[in-house]
Order: C-alpha cells, then sequence, then structure tokens
C-alpha cells in the first residue's frame, strides 16, 4: 500500500475513535440524567404517599370520599 492509503486509514480510524468516544460521553451523560430523573420521581411518589396517608387520617371514616355527588 501506498502512504497516502495509509493516512487516510489512519485519519478515519482516529474520527471513529473520537466518535466513539463522543458517544460514550453522551451515553454517560444520558444515564446520569436518567439516574437523577428516576430518583426525583420516587421522591415525588414517596411525598405524594406520605400526603395521601397524612390526609387519610384526617378525613372522618364515614365513607364521604367515595360517595356519589348528588346531581348523579
Amino acid at each position: 500500500m501506498n502512504e497516502d492509503r495509509w493516512v487516510d486509514i489512519e485519519t478515519k480510524i482516529a474520527f471513529q475513535e473520537d466518535m466513539v468516544q463522543e458517544l460514550n460521553n453522551a451515553i454517560y451523560r444520558q444515564q446520569k440524567k436518567i439516574d437523577h430523573l428516576e430518583a426525583v420521581c420516587n421522591s415525588l411518589i414517596e411525598h405524594i404517599r406520605a400526603l395521601s396517608e397524612a390526609v387519610g387520617e384526617s378525613k372522618p371514616s364515614s365513607g364521604a370520599v367515595n360517595e356519589r355527588p348528588p346531581h348523579y
């Protein structure tokens, strides 16, 4: 092979290595974001459960929550 062919191959390999590294970095950032969003969702779920339990404890147990409104 001539010298120009080797230079072309080495250049392509260098670009591919750079692209692979950029893709790995993008995947890493996306995974960190997904992990953060999952933690936020879990925190919100726990917060809603706590609020639901607090509201449930403060309401009378007469079953008024599940009653149909008078216009039905």
